[in-house]
């Protein structure tokens, strides 16, 4: 069995965290994985506080086990959903895209376990200092919205940064992931395309169908030439069409924020992969079986505990 202050910290029985996906990590999803023994988490997404509503008591109907709430801060509808979580009690809240110090105090208050995800040694040390329990450090091997760092060289130089429990995300998708992971220093991890086949995953069958399909070169990273909204997708006609508009020279930042408006939807709620944004890390070229989330858990897990069993045949 892993011992780790995470799953302490939290209730739970596995230090694994399943992403806050938009359009795709909803109460169904995080029910599934927080009733194996994670920790499953609502993505309140760009939606506003109705949803997220929604969600959180869909999950409560499915599971009585710990979850969170993912907030992305450059939402429209950030104010009321961080008031949201509060009011609903929501146990744990991971946030993305800024910095969540304006909120943690509230948070805090209401005895929410705050642990945002950082891209760099820079954002964890300002998480920390504004009061979150711990981080995500989420390297460029991910789907979706990346930064520069990739989790190998990430995740040493943010424990050593901070003095809280560290997730690592990004590129893990099976036991041995997890335990190189833990040997960096983190105490757990964040998986988001390991679970996009989860059969509890509400996604578009085409959609998984992609990452099942996928190889080890099947992704490509959009949005590069103008910084800030750089992701990681799975390669089709929407992402060849996107780099190819994005390195025109009359295009502008404001163009590149538009091509990909609504594309993500398209894709996971639509089932339009061709058009769409198929949001997935390197791994998927790993995953080749769609099954319940509780099984991807105990099987991530018992690989990893194999893992770091055999890593004693190194040490003479």
């Amino acid at each position: 069995m892993i011992i780790s202050p995470v799953c302490e910290m939290l209730h739970i029985c596995y230090p694994v965290f399943q992403g806050g996906m938009a359009w795709i990590s909803d109460g169904r999803l995080a029910a599934a994985v927080s009733e194996g023994g994670g920790l499953g988490i609502i993505s309140a997404m760009n939606a506003g506080a109705d949803y997220l509503k929604e969600q959180i008591r869909l999950a409560r109907s499915l599971t009585d086990k710990p979850f969170g709430v993912n907030i992305m801060l450059m939402s429209p509808h950030v104010e009321e959903v961080a008031r949201t979580v509060i009011e609903e009690k929501v146990p744990v809240v991971t946030t993305g895209a800024g910095s969540p110090g304006k909120y943690i105090p509230a948070w805090k208050e209401a005895g929410i376990t705050v642990i945002p995800v950082v891209a760099s040694v820079a954002s964890a040390k300002m998480a920390v200092r504004a009061g979150a329990d711990a981080v995500i450090a989420e390297g460029q091997e991910s789907g979706g919205h990346i930064g520069e760092l990739t989790t190998m060289a990430l995740v040493p130089q943010v424990c050593d940064a901070v003095e809280v429990p560290v997730l690592a995300a990004g590129g893990i998708a099976d036991g041995r992931g997890m335990a190189a992971a833990l040997m960096l220093g983190a105490c757990g991890v964040q998986m988001g395309t390991r679970f996009l086949v989860a059969s509890e995953c509400g996604v578009h069958q085409n959609y998984k169908d992609m990452i099942l399909k996928a190889s080890d070169i099947s992704t490509v990273t959009t949005g590069r030439r103008f910084g800030g909204n750089t992701c990681r997708c799975i390669k089709n006609q929407f992402s060849r069409d996107f780099l190819r508009m994005e390195y025109q020279p009359e295009t502008t930042a404001e163009d590149v924020a538009q091509l990909g408006t609504g594309a993500l939807r398209r894709a996971a709620v639509e089932g339009d992969v061709k058009d769409g944004c198929v949001l997935a890390g390197q791994i998927s070229g790993m995953v080749h079986e769609e099954m319940p989330a509780a099984r991807i858990i105990r099987e991530v897990c018992d690989a990893c505990e194999e893992q770091l069993r055999r890593s004693s045949t190194w040490v003479r």
